[in-house]
């Protein structure tokens, strides 16, 4: 199959590029050349912005596309309409927050999708992302003309994670001493190691699949107390958690997601219970939390200088800082 890639060198894009190199696929990137441009030298890279750069990929045509991307409806309907006819297949990559509140836990595809409050915004924030990516997911369908495949994960994780949302716990945890949580033991919790995302992905773009799917795990409802649990037996660590009330953190400005990753409030929390049966059904696999886990901590430990950025999530010091005021009480 030949396979073009919108991305391809961060994270979910870089897995799916190995995944589909290895199958035998042959593999086209469009990307800036700014992040891991020395990826994949066996695959064809084109070089482009895709906000008014996609004549770069005049003339060339694939069995299928995957926008792992978009952001912005403007530019993902761009880009399909410039595929449109030279692409069999499009695939958009969204999120499980494209739905609307408030989300009925345990919800599936068919619940209602976020609506922006200004239909022109294009910047991307807390309060957009949301109703950006569904007004993507409208654009790509009515754009490309043909079959389209809209996949929502949730929160994906492992090895070349760009960002500290899961990687915190391992690296915390394996620290070992007193490790500050929120006291909710039994929140709901959804991570999908990215590379079983890739491989099911790939799998259904294979096939040609369309239509809409939630790829969320694990496949068995995991909590907060015994997801860290479990990530603390699989890097060999026996740390004691110190479990703080949520009023307390978010007091002193502890940010929910952020500053203690997978920690969820209010409406999100909802969102974490997405329904994943419809892609189980078509193949889903998940390995284990553990794995993910080891993984992770041996890819985040040997990052170095500049593979290594700053992270939202609590430092040592401001962590010592909330334990010793937490123990006071």
């Amino acid at each position: 199959m030949k396979l073009l890639l919108l991305g391809g060198t961060r994270f979910l894009g870089r897995h799916l590029a190995a995944a589909a190199l290895a199958a035998g696929h042959r593999v086209t990137l469009f990307h800036r050349g700014r992040t891991g441009p020395e990826l994949f030298p066996e695959a064809g890279h084109v070089h482009g912005d895709r906000d008014g750069g996609l004549g770069a990929l005049a003339g060339l045509s694939w069995d299928a596309v995957v926008d792992l991307c978009g952001y912005v409806p403007r530019v993902v309907g761009d880009s399909a309409a410039v595929l449109r006819g030279v692409a069999g297949h499009y695939t958009f990559v969204s999120s499980v927050s494209a739905y609307a509140t408030p989300f009925t836990r345990g919800a599936d595809e068919s619940h209602a999708l976020a609506v922006l409050a200004d239909p022109k915004a294009e910047e991307v924030t807390g309060e957009t992302y949301g109703g950006l990516k569904a007004a993507c997911e409208r654009a790509a369908r009515e754009r490309f003309g043909g079959p389209v495949l809209v996949v929502r994960p949730g929160l994906i994780v492992g090895p070349h994670d760009p960002s500290d949302r899961f990687p915190y716990w391992p690296r915390r945890i394996a620290r070992g001493g007193d490790v500050l949580a929120p006291a909710v033991p039994a929140l709901p919790v959804q991570v999908i190691d990215v590379r079983d995302l890739a491989a099911w992905l790939l799998g259904m773009v294979v096939h040609g699949a369309a239509g809409d799917y939630n790829a969320v795990g694990p496949a068995e409802p995991l909590a907060f107390a015994p997801c860290l649990a479990r990530i603390a037996a699989a890097v060999g660590a026996t740390p004691r958690f110190v479990w703080a009330d949520e009023e307390f953190l978010l007091a002193r400005g502890v940010e929910p997601w952020t500053g203690l990753p997978l920690w969820v409030t209010g409406d999100d929390v909802a969102h974490s219970t997405v329904s994943g049966a419809r892609a189980i059904a078509e193949g889903l696999r998940f390995r284990p939390l553990e794995e993910t886990a080891r993984d992770t901590l041996a890819w985040d430990l040997a990052r170095t200088g500049a593979a290594r950025p700053a992270s939202p999530a609590l430092d040592a010091s401001r962590e010592s800082e909330l334990l010793a005021e937490w123990a006071r009480r």
